[in-house]
């Protein structure tokens, strides 16, 4: 059964977001709760200044702080339950977006859209946070503003205008933050993110930065770039603060003026001294989310940078849905007038690339450096996607495979091997649990057995780049030990003998003719003419296209004839070691 993609068009991000929604209608229920019980206080004070101390009756006071606690424990329980579905949103987002913010990750850094693909990660938790932080109660909280500001005009007209006022002073003052802190506060958030991931590639790449002494070279560039991040977050918290003072001094007038005004009309027999107090404290209620919007501004700016990167990002990547996966594949590889153009480019690196293969059979790759080889190797495994034509392993497009099972049926060596943080145990088994014997005996077909007991703790040696160093040979082979782990049915190995000796040579060519032997089908990619002897047949790739292609004597007749009629040929060098030559 076919497997079928479909783009996402942001279906997996807004899907997510639209999980939420429900959480969220119940916070603004709970909010409008909370914002009634908040008057339990004010309408206290009314009855106290007003009926129990013209009255002196106990019995009412009493009867009053009883009905008030209950209702201030109410607003305790509703305010903690609040809060734990913050935290259940969030932890519900991380859920449902972790697996596609990860997939579009590791389609960006594929495609060379990001060059710091961990920086999603790192959004996805500050969207989870910013959820479950205190910033994310503001527009809630004043979308009850109204009913503060009806009970102001219910106590007197003149409470109910002063409050409309204030209220229209800090959403001035709101506007006036967007307009100018946001500005500078967003590029200086942009400029860190890029800051961080081009000095994290550089800090990759270590040893020669050290070997050629480029560390002055780059410790100039990252300080010429938090230069620029640091200039605009200054600028732009010098902004919000100085708004901010303005507000909180703007706030404390405001509630001496309610108050005086409050004095005015108990003094003329227009209101009580209740509704003076009370009056104040409403309306300081009323006028508490604005203020907390313009305190926590940068939060909001922060957030909003980030759903705009995880929207863009998740929204640029693709999403495979299985279909029936196949139980038992065998390996039957048909490669169909392949053709890749790099994003940005005009012209292809592979073209019209067809030929097929039965289980069992090894091919060689050989060629000339941007000959479009390693292109080829991405495209078999379904790294990248072709630009024409597909690659079908028993039958189904290699990139609609679902990719778990894809993993397990295909063995991959790169030509930069890349070990994960984990021990070897963990690399070898695809970071998956598996059985100790199947992770022991591929290594041995790797011949890596005995380097791997020789390491500080042997299969549980914690290595990637936070863990042990291992030599390029040890990576190779390591590399090559998870390529064949779990027998796989299909194997594409890039430059598999690039950094092993004569012995780890051997080693190689016994691990393929076991395979080989197993029913394998085995793709090689190489550039040293010693490793052709496996092979069944060969493909020769100039440019982008076929050279040559078929049996692996037929084909070396070619090339052997003509490099003995090419007058540029080099004496002494056989036709297949003068083609592969870089």
């Amino acid at each position: 059964m076919a497997l079928a993609k479909s783009r996402t068009d942001n279906t997996a991000f807004e899907d997510a977001i639209r999980t939420l929604r429900g959480g969220f209608v119940f916070v603004a229920i709970l909010t409008a709760v909370l914002c009634l019980c908040q008057l339990i206080v004010p309408l206290f004070m009314i009855q106290v200044y007003d009926r129990v101390l013209g009255s002196r009756n106990m019995d009412t006071l009493a009867m009053l702080v009883v009905v008030s606690a209950g209702g201030l424990m109410l607003l305790g329980s509703l305010d903690y339950i609040r809060s734990r579905v913050y935290h259940v949103l969030g932890h519900r987002l991380m859920r449902r977006l972790q697996q596609p913010t990860l997939q579009a990750a590791v389609d960006g850094a594929l495609e060379g859209r990001t060059s710091n693909p961990g920086q999603a990660l790192r959004d996805l938790t500050e969207l989870r946070q910013f959820i479950t932080g205190s910033a994310i109660n503001v527009p809630f909280e004043a979308m009850f503003t109204p009913l503060f500001l009806a009970v102001m005009f219910l106590m007197h007209p003149v409470y109910g205008f002063m409050a409309l006022f204030a209220a229209f002073l800090l959403i001035s003052l709101s506007i006036a933050m967007e307009i100018v802190a946001r500005r500078p506060l967003a590029e200086a958030n942009e400029a860190a993110v890029k800051s961080m991931g081009a000095t994290s590639a550089a800090l990759r790449n270590a040893e020669v930065i050290q070997a050629m002494g480029m560390l002055p070279a780059i410790a100039g560039r990252w300080e010429k770039d938090q230069r620029r991040v640091l200039a605009g977050l200054d600028e732009g918290n010098q902004r919000s603060r100085a708004l901010s003072a303005t507000s909180k001094t703007i706030r404390y007038m405001l509630q001496i003026a309610m108050l005086s005004i409050g004095a005015i009309l108990v003094i003329q027999r227009e209101a009580t001294p209740g509704t003076m107090v009370a009056a104040s404290i409403i309306m300081g209620r009323m006028l508490l989310p604005f203020d907390q919007l313009i305190e926590g501004w940068r939060q909001w700016v922060s957030a909003r940078g980030t759903y705009r990167r995880l929207r863009e990002l998740v929204g640029r990547s693709e999403t495979r849905h299985a279909g029936m996966s196949l139980a038992n594949p065998e390996g039957r590889l048909n490669v169909e007038r392949l053709t890749f153009v790099p994003p940005g480019a005009d012209r292809p690196v592979l073209r019209n690339i067809s030929f097929s293969l039965e289980p069992g059979e090894v091919l060689g790759v050989i060629g000339p450096s941007a000959a479009g080889k390693s292109t080829l190797a991405r495209l078999l495994v379904g790294v990248w996607r072709p630009t024409g034509g597909a690659v079908y392993l028993d039958g189904q497009n290699v990139v609609n495979w679902d990719r778990a099972a894809f993993g397990r049926a295909v063995g991959y060596l790169p030509q930069s091997v890349s070990l994960l943080d984990g021990s070897v145990r963990d690399n070898i088994s695809h970071m998956a649990p598996a059985d100790p014997a199947e992770v022991v005996a591929a290594a041995r077909r790797a011949d890596v057995h005995e380097t791997i007991g020789a390491l500080p703790h042997g299969y549980d040696t914690e290595i990637g780049e936070q863990g042990y160093s291992l030599s390029g040979g040890q990576r190779q082979r390591i590399g090559l030990a998870r390529a064949l782990f779990g027998s796989p049915v299909f194997m594409v190995l890039d430059e598999p003998n690039a950094n092993l000796d004569q012995s780890g040579e051997q080693a190689l060519m016994n691990a393929l003719a076991a395979a080989k032997a197993d029913g394998t089908t085995i793709i090689l990619i190489t550039h040293r003419p010693s490793i052709v002897g496996v092979c069944d047949k060969l493909l020769v790739l100039r440019e982008g296209g076929m050279a040559q292609f078929g049996p692996r004597a037929d084909v070396l007749r070619s090339v052997t004839a003509a490099s003995k009629n090419d007058n540029n040929a080099v004496p002494g060098q056989g036709g297949v070691a003068r083609l592969v030559k870089s």
